[in-house]
């Protein structure tokens, strides 16, 4: 069990780079500074998102990997 959630904090932490890396490169860092009042709040809940799932995203792929190559 601690095996498998070292796995997946490892890739979750990659994953969540990783989309930030992608948003980073698409521009998305400046829209959100340039946005103003209550649409810098949205935007900023739209990147942890995104964030968050790509995180998700690479732990659950790599607890699945683990888990075949267990087996």
């Amino acid at each position: 069990m601690v095996s498998a959630l070292k796995v997946f904090l490892w890739w979750f932490v990659i994953g969540a780079t990783m989309a930030l890396a992608v948003i980073m490169l698409q521009g998305g860092i400046r829209e959100v500074m340039q946005a103003q009042g209550s649409v810098w709040e949205l935007k900023l809940v739209e990147l942890m998102t995104t964030i968050m799932g790509g995180g998700l995203l690479g732990g659950c792929i790599a607890l699945i990997l683990d888990r075949i190559k267990k087996s």
